[in-house]
């Protein structure tokens, strides 16, 4: 939860002087560094110490997380990133605004489409405490089937609790009690009035009728900006204490499969599967509220003129934490000065208020020369005059880093043209980005989706989506995507298969549900498609309740009339585009050719070689240099055998490893290949698992 408070003058002066994004290390300083735990990065100027400190709570919060819902595994879905600044102005600089001012509270999320981000204060202290509700929430998006709304913000509330140190956890604490009086710097106290804690408000009212709090609609939407000191979050945080102190986990999934699936009544439903009614339910929650002397302990302490730490820190729960400093594996690396800005900006960019700045950041960065741009400047400038206009720009300069944030600002707002320029711009300054490949797969779906056109260059996509899940196997958008390309090619089995992956690791996202019920109107299954299509009808999502609605009468009209969706619907025809990694191919490609020209004296000829680009995956079981620079690579799959010439494998476009190897033996590869040849064909690209 995001709370605001008036910041200081002195503090406001310092803030209205910014926004000098980030400020080069100097000598006294520590570099950043980019640490990487078994699920986790973060990116800190802290010291190495404090980012260890920081992997390692999000790693036992996590555990933490798995163990209340029952799971021993969990996944990920979207890759999370955390940056933890060492001083409160880098952080304010990038934090939200609520009503003009800075949040009041030392840590956010930012979910995203792609990837999120947390962003912490580590001046204060426990600052991922913070970020314990939405870090919660973000996980049951990933790994819970949907529910109602007061189980998602009971269990946020009763997770926010969380305290750990290296050798135990609290948890049930009343998240939302705020002492009376707090004392400054100076050892002077101050009263506070805070808002009435859950307990209070528990205490002191009329509670709902259980019927009532499980009917109720909630819109996550507002989370971070509304208050958590309302009688819906005290009463749902207190069942949810309950469920899982007595282990109800089991009885909660027959209720929401009863009531969300099977349609019945509230009250019919808590009779099922609870065993008894709504009356009885909730006086047994009561009940449990009323034993628990250490939250009135530890609300008559806050109470105090002079507080009792111990008892505000009260917890119905302590036990070992399932993940120790020695238990979690990490790795940390400096991270280069244009990393650490570009990151900052990334950030800027995805807080709307914020984002212009980090926009202005991120393009100096593109555009100013690194110093490997001008090392190959001083190497290359003979040679640009000659290049063939159809390839990568060479004069790509600035940050890769940076043109890639930047190509995903722009696919987030419609601009695809930008986008495939930013994109060409990364992938000629860093092939090996594996986000490129997904950006692009989004790029080519979302354009085909705005110009009402087939997706471009659909077996390179599937290929790139490929990578992309053996670089982040949870990805469940790249699935998702993958399950689209499928179902256009018209491998409905192989989408299907897809899809379903992507459920697995978001069952929230009503889009991939929208696509699998598009994947069974294509293969023809109408009773699964209209399952499906009748839960989305009623989602609060109201573009999805509209796709939905949309699908199933096109589809009655299928199964009807025989009439195809996609008949009477003049369909654009495209040129297709070259991506920027088809252009890596041809530039591979035509550096082979105008090799081969030089060795053999003749004119050459510099025509772009119109050949089809074939891809085969198998095993590569030999590899003849003997005519080096050119080499032969064997590669078999399912009794098929291919010979393909690579003609230079010095300059060969290599994906999973820096440098291509002549001894390379017994190893899983996906070739991309031109067919012909004095060979089976003649090769573009080596990916090499």
């Amino acid at each position: 939860m995001l709370r605001t408070r008036l910041i200081s003058p002195c503090l406001v002066s310092t803030l209205c002087g910014l926004f000098l994004f980030s400020i080069p290390a100097t000598a006294a300083e520590p570099p950043w560094l980019e640490i990487h735990s078994t699920h986790f990065t973060v990116i800190t100027d802290a010291g190495e110490k404090k980012g260890r400190e920081v992997a390692l709570r999000f790693e036992q919060m996590r555990a933490v997380f798995g163990t209340l819902l029952g799971k021993e595994r969990l996944n990920q879905s979207v890759p999370l990133t955390i940056l933890a600044f060492k001083n409160d102005k880098t952080f304010y600089q990038v934090a939200p605004l609520r009503g003009g001012q800075p949040i009041d509270v030392p840590g956010f999320l930012l979910p995203g489409d792609d990837q999120d981000f947390i962003v912490l204060n580590l001046f204060e202290e426990e600052s991922w405490r913070a970020v314990a509700h939405d870090f919660a929430a973000m996980l049951l998006n990933y790994n819970y089937p949907p529910a109602q709304g007061w189980f998602d913000e009971g269990l946020a509330e009763y997770f926010s609790s969380i305290r750990i140190d290296n050798k135990q956890v609290e948890l049930g604490a009343d998240p939302e009690l705020r002492p009376s009086l707090n004392e400054d710097l100076l050892g002077n106290q101050q009263e506070t009035h805070p808002a009435k804690s859950l307990t209070e408000l528990l205490g002191a009212q009329v509670w709902l009728p259980l019927p009532d709090l499980f009917s109720m609609k909630h819109d996550t939407s507002t989370r971070n900006q509304g208050t958590h000191h309302t009688l819906y979050y005290a009463e749902s945080w207190i069942v949810m204490h309950y469920l899982l102190h007595e282990k109800k986990l089991p009885e909660m999934g027959a209720y929401f499969d009863l009531v969300l699936n099977q349609r019945l009544p509230v009250e019919d439903a808590i009779q099922k599967a609870y065993g008894m009614s709504s009356a009885q339910l909730e006086k047994a929650v009561k009940d449990y509220f009323h034993a628990q002397t250490g939250l009135f302990t530890a609300l008559d302490s806050a109470r105090q003129t002079n507080p009792n730490p111990a008892a505000n820190s009260a917890s119905i729960d302590r036990f070992p934490v399932p993940v120790g400093p020695d238990d979690s594996s990490m790795t940390s690396r400096p991270l280069p000065e244009a990393d650490e800005r570009a990151l900052y900006a990334e950030v800027a960019t995805r807080v709307p208020e914020r984002r212009d700045i980090g926009l202005q950041e991120l393009q100096a960065l593109a555009s100013m020369p690194t110093a490997a741009d001008k090392k190959f400047e001083s190497k290359k400038t003979e040679k640009r005059p000659d290049e063939d206009p159809d390839l990568l720009p060479t004069n790509a300069i600035g940050s890769p880093l940076a043109h890639r944030i930047l190509a995903w600002d722009h696919i987030q707002h419609g601009e695809f043209d930008d986008a495939s320029t930013e994109l060409a711009d990364a992938a000629a300054l860093n092939p090996r980005d594996m986000w490129l490949r997904y950006y692009l797969s989004v790029l080519k779906y979302r354009d085909a989706q705005a110009k009402h056109t087939d997706i471009q260059g659909l077996p390179n996509m599937m290929l790139d989506l490929r990578s992309v899940l053996e670089w982040y196997p949870e990805m469940a958008g790249a699935y998702d995507l993958l399950a689209i390309a499928r179902n256009e090619g018209g491998s409905t089995p192989a989408a299907l298969q897809a899809e379903r992956a992507a459920i697995n690791l978001s069952p929230r996202n009503e889009l991939y549900i929208f696509h699998l019920a598009q994947i069974y109107v294509a293969s023809k299954k109408w009773e699964p498609a209209q399952n499906l299509l009748e839960r989305l009808k009623a989602s609060s999502d109201p573009q999805i309740g509209a796709l939905a609605k949309e699908l199933l009468d096109r589809a009655a009209n299928e199964r009807r009339y025989g009439i195809p969706l996609g008949a009477g619907t003049a369909q654009t025809k495209l040129t297709p585009q070259k991506s920027p990694f088809d252009v890596l191919e041809e530039d591979a490609a035509k550096r082979a050719d105008a090799e081969k020209t030089g060795q053999s004296g003749g004119p050459g000829d510099q025509r772009l070689d119109k050949r089809p680009t074939k891809f085969f995956q198998g095993r590569l079981v030999d590899v003849d240099c003997s005519q080096a620079p050119a080499a032969i690579l064997t590669v078999t799959a399912e009794g098929r055998s291919l010979k393909l010439r690579a003609a230079d494998y010095k300059s060969l476009v290599l994906i999973g490893a820096d440098d291509f190897s002549c001894d390379w033996r017994d190893r899983r590869v996906t070739v991309n290949y031109k067919p012909g040849g004095s060979t089976n064909g003649d090769v573009v690209s080596l990916e090499v698992r």
